[in-house]
Protein backbone atom coordinates (compact mmCIF):
# COMPACT_ATOMS: atom_id res chain seq x y z
CA UNK A 1 0.00 0.00 0.00
CA UNK A 2 2.80 2.43 0.91
CA UNK A 3 5.05 1.23 -1.93
CA UNK A 4 7.81 -0.02 0.33
CA UNK A 5 9.07 -2.20 -2.51
CA UNK A 6 9.91 1.00 -4.41
CA UNK A 7 11.98 2.46 -1.59
CA UNK A 8 15.76 2.55 -1.92
CA UNK A 9 16.17 1.34 1.65
CA UNK A 10 19.96 1.49 1.62
CA UNK A 11 19.91 5.11 0.48
CA UNK A 12 17.28 6.05 3.06
CA UNK A 13 19.17 4.44 5.93
CA UNK A 14 22.40 6.05 4.76
CA UNK A 15 20.61 9.42 4.79
CA UNK A 16 19.76 8.75 8.43
CA UNK A 17 23.22 7.51 9.28
CA UNK A 18 21.55 4.33 10.52
CA UNK A 19 23.64 1.14 10.65
CA UNK A 20 21.57 -0.94 13.08
CA UNK A 21 19.37 -3.98 12.75
CA UNK A 22 16.70 -4.20 10.07
CA UNK A 23 14.27 -6.38 11.99
CA UNK A 24 10.81 -5.11 13.11
CA UNK A 25 11.55 -4.70 16.82
CA UNK A 26 10.91 -1.93 19.35
CA UNK A 27 14.63 -1.19 19.45
CA UNK A 28 14.74 -0.77 15.67
CA UNK A 29 11.66 1.48 15.70
CA UNK A 30 13.16 3.72 18.38
CA UNK A 31 16.47 4.02 16.55
CA UNK A 32 14.85 4.74 13.17
CA UNK A 33 12.47 7.30 14.67
CA UNK A 34 15.28 9.22 16.38
CA UNK A 35 17.55 9.09 13.34
CA UNK A 36 14.78 10.32 11.03
CA UNK A 37 13.80 13.26 13.25
CA UNK A 38 17.42 14.39 13.64
CA UNK A 39 18.34 13.90 9.99
CA UNK A 40 15.33 14.90 7.87
CA UNK A 41 14.28 18.48 8.52
CA UNK A 42 10.82 19.99 8.50
CA UNK A 43 10.08 22.72 5.98
CA UNK A 44 7.25 24.02 3.83
CA UNK A 45 9.40 25.55 1.10
CA UNK A 46 7.76 23.75 -1.84
CA UNK A 47 4.32 24.77 -0.60
CA UNK A 48 5.48 28.35 0.03
CA UNK A 49 7.37 28.78 -3.24
CA UNK A 50 5.34 26.69 -5.65
CA UNK A 51 2.04 25.69 -3.96
CA UNK A 52 2.78 22.17 -5.10
CA UNK A 53 4.03 19.21 -3.05
CA UNK A 54 4.24 15.72 -4.54
CA UNK A 55 3.61 12.64 -2.39
CA UNK A 56 4.68 10.23 -5.11
CA UNK A 57 7.28 8.07 -3.36
CA UNK A 58 9.81 8.54 -6.16
CA UNK A 59 9.53 12.32 -5.76
CA UNK A 60 9.68 12.14 -1.97
CA UNK A 61 12.82 9.97 -2.14
CA UNK A 62 14.45 12.30 -4.63
CA UNK A 63 13.76 15.31 -2.45
CA UNK A 64 14.22 14.07 1.13
CA UNK A 65 16.79 11.34 0.54
CA UNK A 66 18.91 12.11 -2.50
CA UNK A 67 18.74 15.93 -2.39
CA UNK A 68 18.83 16.01 1.44
CA UNK A 69 16.01 18.54 1.58
CA UNK A 70 13.24 18.75 4.17
CA UNK A 71 9.49 18.47 3.89
CA UNK A 72 6.33 18.58 5.95
CA UNK A 73 4.32 15.87 7.69
CA UNK A 74 2.75 14.22 4.65
CA UNK A 75 6.15 13.78 3.00
CA UNK A 76 7.79 12.53 6.21
CA UNK A 77 4.97 10.08 6.92
CA UNK A 78 4.95 8.78 3.33
CA UNK A 79 8.70 8.09 3.45
CA UNK A 80 8.67 6.59 6.95
CA UNK A 81 5.66 4.41 6.11
CA UNK A 82 7.45 3.01 3.07
CA UNK A 83 10.49 2.21 5.23
CA UNK A 84 8.39 0.54 7.96
CA UNK A 85 6.48 -1.46 5.36
CA UNK A 86 9.73 -2.59 3.74
CA UNK A 87 11.11 -3.65 7.14
CA UNK A 88 8.00 -5.64 8.04
CA UNK A 89 6.41 -3.45 10.71
CA UNK A 90 2.66 -3.50 11.40
CA UNK A 91 1.30 0.06 11.44
CA UNK A 92 -1.69 2.27 10.75
CA UNK A 93 -1.53 5.76 9.27
CA UNK A 94 -3.72 8.36 10.99
CA UNK A 95 -4.57 12.04 10.64
CA UNK A 96 -4.50 14.55 13.48
CA UNK A 97 -5.92 17.99 14.18
CA UNK A 98 -3.20 20.45 15.17
CA UNK A 99 -4.59 22.45 18.09
CA UNK A 100 -1.69 24.26 19.84
CA UNK A 101 -4.18 25.47 22.45
CA UNK A 102 -6.96 26.43 20.02
CA UNK A 103 -10.48 25.78 21.29
CA UNK A 104 -12.19 25.39 17.92
CA UNK A 105 -12.17 22.23 15.81
CA UNK A 106 -9.49 22.49 13.13
CA UNK A 107 -9.08 20.31 10.03
CA UNK A 108 -7.28 16.99 10.31
CA UNK A 109 -4.16 17.90 8.38
CA UNK A 110 -1.34 16.26 10.34
CA UNK A 111 0.00 12.85 9.31
CA UNK A 112 1.30 10.29 11.84
CA UNK A 113 1.75 6.55 12.17
CA UNK A 114 0.64 4.15 14.93
CA UNK A 115 2.99 1.18 15.09
CA UNK A 116 2.23 -2.13 16.76
CA UNK A 117 5.32 -4.05 17.79
CA UNK A 118 6.03 -6.72 20.39
CA UNK A 119 2.55 -6.42 21.90
CA UNK A 120 2.61 -2.65 22.43
CA UNK A 121 1.42 0.32 20.37
CA UNK A 122 3.43 3.44 19.67
CA UNK A 123 2.78 6.88 18.19
CA UNK A 124 5.53 7.76 15.73
CA UNK A 125 5.18 11.48 15.12
CA UNK A 126 8.16 12.17 12.86
CA UNK A 127 6.69 14.98 10.73
CA UNK A 128 5.56 17.69 13.15
CA UNK A 129 8.76 19.70 13.23
CA UNK A 130 9.59 19.87 16.93
CA UNK A 131 8.94 16.14 17.17
CA UNK A 132 9.58 13.78 20.06
CA UNK A 133 12.92 12.04 19.57
CA UNK A 134 11.31 8.66 20.30
CA UNK A 135 7.96 6.97 19.76
CA UNK A 136 5.45 7.44 22.59
CA UNK A 137 3.49 4.44 23.79
CA UNK A 138 -0.31 4.57 23.72
CA UNK A 139 -1.30 3.81 27.33
CA UNK A 140 -4.96 3.42 28.27
CA UNK A 141 -6.20 5.02 31.46
CA UNK A 142 -7.06 8.44 32.80
CA UNK A 143 -3.46 9.46 33.45
CA UNK A 144 -2.19 8.52 30.00
CA UNK A 145 1.54 8.35 29.36
CA UNK A 146 3.72 11.22 30.58
CA UNK A 147 7.30 10.98 29.33
CA UNK A 148 10.38 13.16 29.07
CA UNK A 149 12.45 12.40 26.00
CA UNK A 150 15.93 13.91 26.03
CA UNK A 151 14.80 16.91 28.04
CA UNK A 152 11.50 17.38 26.20
CA UNK A 153 8.29 16.53 28.15
CA UNK A 154 5.15 15.10 26.51
CA UNK A 155 1.83 13.65 27.64
CA UNK A 156 -0.19 11.29 25.43
CA UNK A 157 -3.66 10.63 26.81
CA UNK A 158 -6.87 9.04 25.59
CA UNK A 159 -9.75 11.52 25.71
CA UNK A 160 -12.78 12.88 23.87
CA UNK A 161 -11.22 14.97 21.15
CA UNK A 162 -14.36 16.19 19.35
CA UNK A 163 -17.99 15.90 20.49
CA UNK A 164 -18.83 12.20 20.53
CA UNK A 165 -15.44 11.08 19.20
CA UNK A 166 -12.81 9.49 21.42
CA UNK A 167 -9.18 9.48 20.46
CA UNK A 168 -5.79 10.57 21.69
CA UNK A 169 -4.31 13.96 22.48
CA UNK A 170 -0.58 14.70 22.54
CA UNK A 171 0.26 17.49 24.99
CA UNK A 172 3.35 19.55 25.67
CA UNK A 173 3.95 21.93 28.62
CA UNK A 174 2.20 25.29 28.47
CA UNK A 175 5.04 27.08 30.28
CA UNK A 176 2.86 27.70 33.34
CA UNK A 177 3.03 24.31 34.99
CA UNK A 178 0.25 22.73 32.94
CA UNK A 179 -0.27 21.10 29.58
CA UNK A 180 -1.58 22.28 26.23
CA UNK A 181 -2.83 20.02 23.43
CA UNK A 182 -0.39 19.96 20.55
CA UNK A 183 -2.59 17.80 18.34
CA UNK A 184 -5.21 15.08 18.66
CA UNK A 185 -6.28 12.15 16.53
CA UNK A 186 -8.60 9.20 16.22
CA UNK A 187 -7.48 5.74 15.20
CA UNK A 188 -9.44 5.87 11.96
CA UNK A 189 -7.07 4.40 9.35
CA UNK A 190 -5.80 6.70 6.64
CA UNK A 191 -4.54 5.65 3.24
CA UNK A 192 -2.29 7.32 0.66
CA UNK A 193 -5.33 8.82 -1.10
CA UNK A 194 -6.45 10.42 2.18
CA UNK A 195 -3.05 12.00 2.61
CA UNK A 196 -3.25 13.28 -0.96
CA UNK A 197 -6.41 15.21 -0.06
CA UNK A 198 -4.91 16.75 3.08
CA UNK A 199 -1.70 17.55 1.25
CA UNK A 200 -3.61 19.35 -1.51
CA UNK A 201 -5.32 21.58 1.07
CA UNK A 202 -2.07 22.42 2.89
CA UNK A 203 -0.15 23.15 -0.31
CA UNK A 204 -2.78 25.12 -2.22
CA UNK A 205 -5.59 26.47 -0.04
CA UNK A 206 -5.89 30.17 0.74
CA UNK A 207 -6.72 29.04 4.29
CA UNK A 208 -3.41 27.22 4.74
CA UNK A 209 -0.65 29.10 6.60
CA UNK A 210 2.01 26.95 4.96
CA UNK A 211 1.86 28.59 1.53
CA UNK A 212 1.99 32.15 2.89
CA UNK A 213 5.33 32.26 4.68
CA UNK A 214 8.47 30.14 5.03
CA UNK A 215 8.41 27.85 8.03
CA UNK A 216 11.32 25.58 8.94
CA UNK A 217 12.37 23.59 11.97
CA UNK A 218 15.55 21.69 12.73
CA UNK A 219 15.96 19.52 15.79
CA UNK A 220 19.29 18.66 17.35
CA UNK A 221 19.71 16.66 20.56
CA UNK A 222 20.39 19.84 22.55
CA UNK A 223 18.35 22.51 20.74
CA UNK A 224 15.58 23.27 18.25
CA UNK A 225 15.78 26.05 15.68
CA UNK A 226 12.64 27.42 14.09
CA UNK A 227 12.10 29.99 11.37
CA UNK A 228 8.58 31.44 11.06
CA UNK A 229 8.53 34.10 8.35
CA UNK A 230 11.38 36.35 9.45
CA UNK A 231 11.35 35.27 13.11
CA UNK A 232 14.14 32.87 14.11
CA UNK A 233 13.95 31.20 17.52
CA UNK A 234 16.33 28.83 19.24
CA UNK A 235 15.17 26.75 22.21
CA UNK A 236 17.35 24.41 24.26
CA UNK A 237 16.09 20.91 24.91
CA UNK A 238 15.57 21.39 28.63
CA UNK A 239 13.24 24.35 28.04
CA UNK A 240 9.60 23.31 28.23
CA UNK A 241 7.81 23.51 24.91
CA UNK A 242 5.53 26.53 24.96
CA UNK A 243 7.81 28.54 27.25
CA UNK A 244 9.64 31.66 26.16
CA UNK A 245 12.44 30.68 23.75
CA UNK A 246 16.04 31.09 24.78
CA UNK A 247 16.71 33.32 21.79
CA UNK A 248 14.36 35.12 19.45
CA UNK A 249 15.43 37.47 16.70
CA UNK A 250 14.16 39.03 13.50
CA UNK A 251 16.18 38.54 10.34
CA UNK A 252 16.17 40.57 7.14
CA UNK A 253 14.87 38.97 3.92
CA UNK A 254 18.29 39.07 2.27
CA UNK A 255 19.72 37.03 5.18
CA UNK A 256 17.41 34.08 4.58
CA UNK A 257 19.45 32.06 2.05
CA UNK A 258 22.54 32.09 4.27
CA UNK A 259 20.50 31.34 7.40
CA UNK A 260 18.76 28.42 5.72
CA UNK A 261 22.10 26.97 4.64
CA UNK A 262 24.09 27.53 7.83
CA UNK A 263 21.47 26.85 10.52
CA UNK A 264 18.88 24.65 8.81
CA UNK A 265 21.11 22.82 6.32
CA UNK A 266 18.94 23.80 3.36
CA UNK A 267 20.90 24.71 0.25
CA UNK A 268 18.72 26.72 -2.14
CA UNK A 269 19.36 27.06 -5.84
CA UNK A 270 20.07 30.65 -6.97
CA UNK A 271 16.54 30.81 -8.39
CA UNK A 272 14.98 29.58 -5.14
CA UNK A 273 17.10 31.96 -3.04
CA UNK A 274 15.91 34.89 -5.10
CA UNK A 275 12.30 33.74 -4.93
CA UNK A 276 12.38 33.28 -1.14
CA UNK A 277 13.72 36.80 -0.61
CA UNK A 278 11.08 38.25 -2.93
CA UNK A 279 8.18 36.28 -1.47
CA UNK A 280 8.70 37.30 2.17
CA UNK A 281 8.27 41.00 1.34
CA UNK A 282 4.60 42.01 0.97
CA UNK A 283 3.57 45.53 0.07
CA UNK A 284 4.16 46.97 3.54
CA UNK A 285 7.63 45.50 3.73
CA UNK A 286 6.76 42.93 6.40
CA UNK A 287 6.35 39.17 5.93
CA UNK A 288 2.80 37.86 5.79
CA UNK A 289 2.37 36.34 9.26
CA UNK A 290 -1.38 35.66 9.05
CA UNK A 291 -2.42 32.22 10.15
Amino acid sequence: MWHGEQLDLDAYLARLGYEGERTPTTETLRALHRAHVLSVRWDNLDSFLYRSVSLDLADVQEKLVRRSRGGYCYEHATLFAAALERLGFDFTAVSGRVQMGAEKILPATHAMLLVGVEGRRWLTDIGFGACPLAPIELVEGEDGNEVTIEGRPFLLRRTEITPGADGWALHHPDGRGGWVVRHNFTENPQYPIDYELGNHFIATSAHSPFNRRPFLQRIRPDRTDQLDGLTWTTTVATTAAGAEPDEKRTVEPHELPELLADTFGVELSPEEAKLVVERVQPQDGRPDQES
